[in-house]
């Protein structure tokens, strides 16, 4: 009897059930979420801010070791004040998305009914962190992250998104904004007088 409520449940399976799922397929590259970042959108962009604000700040710090291995590793043919050039203009395109981020923050604080900045802040303190490294982390090995790290693409997708949405909340808001005092009005003229 075992054997027949058996064969009728293996029977009555849902076939869909009993196949395994297929993969999911990867995010694309500019949708993949850095690990260990925020979820929200405002900690997000500030976050980024902060990894991109640090990664600018080690500049200075990392550039004679990264010209040394540049100058070590030459690739065939190549030239290395061009490629010391490329790192130049990495640096140039990351302080115009530090004032895009800095535009999106400011406008989701003044869109938010409560004073959100202290999180902000927090959020790019976070982004700072992943560029700190410990007393173990060679010259060599911090120039070489610091030589081949980008910047997530989600980051200014997301700035661009959050500051859209934050100018069409703000203006939601403004109908609690006290009305502006009327302009005085400006008297008609006389009429001239009859002579």
């Amino acid at each position: 009897m075992s054997a027949l409520l058996l064969a009728l449940a293996l029977f009555a399976q849902d076939p869909a059930a009993a196949a395994p799922e297929p993969a999911a397929e990867p995010a694309p590259a500019e949708a993949r979420w850095p690990v260990g970042a925020p979820r929200d959108e405002y900690q997000f962009v500030g976050w980024c801010y902060g990894a991109l604000r640090g990664y600018l700040d080690l500049s200075d710090e990392v550039m004679p070791e990264v010209k040394r291995i540049e100058t070590r590793w030459r690739r065939p043919g190549s030239n290395l004040a061009e490629d010391m050039k490329a790192y130049t203009d990495m640096e140039k395109a990351g302080r115009v998305q530090l004032i895009q981020f800095q535009t999106a923050l400011t406008a989701a604080e003044k869109a938010s009914l409560r004073p959100i900045n202290q999180i902000g802040a927090n959020a790019v303190r976070q982004g700072r962190m992943t560029w700190r490294a410990g007393p173990d982390v060679t010259p060599a090995r911090k120039a070489q992250e610091w030589m081949s790290w980008t910047l997530p693409a989600v980051c200014e997708t997301t700035a661009a998104s959050l500051e859209t949405r934050a100018k069409l909340m703000g203006a939601t808001f403004q109908v609690n904004a006290e009305p502006e005092a009327p302009a005085p009005e400006t008297p008609a003229p006389a009429a001239p007088s009859p002579q």
